[in-house]
């Protein structure tokens, strides 16, 4: 019914940046909040960032000043800009959504992950 798809994932260098974006597809009639989640290898997947439908946003300490979330509503979509990245930034990003349905019932959708990689 819905589908999420991450992309903007890559290979940069300590103190670089990437977007990610993620794109929301189906049986859309609204998305309340959009979530950015990561895991690193040999770790629990942690909260990265969140934005609710009238864009208000908050992220965790290990980003505060350094990665920010956005959404085009439009589009369906939510962006990550993450810049002065760190090698412990580097993890599996997923993008998770909280989904109403034109149907009106509601789900939480995750993306396939995007591989952000940071090493010189």
């Amino acid at each position: 019914q819905v589908q999420l798809v991450e992309s903007g994932g890559g290979l940069v260098q300590p103190g670089g940046s990437l977007r990610l974006s993620c794109a929301a597809s189906g049986s859309i009639f609204s998305i309340n909040a959009m979530d950015w989640y990561r895991q690193a290898p040999g770790k629990e997947r942690e909260w990265v960032a969140s934005i609710t439908s009238h864009g208000n946003t908050n992220s965790a300490d290990s980003v505060k000043g350094r990665f920010t979330i956005s959404r085009d509503n439009a589009k369906n979509t939510v962006y990550l800009q993450m810049n002065n990245l760190k090698p412990e930034d580097t993890a599996v990003y997923y993008c998770n959504a909280n989904i109403v349905l034109t149907s009106r019932a509601t789900i939480n959708s995750w993306g396939q992950g995007t591989q952000v990689t940071v090493s010189s």
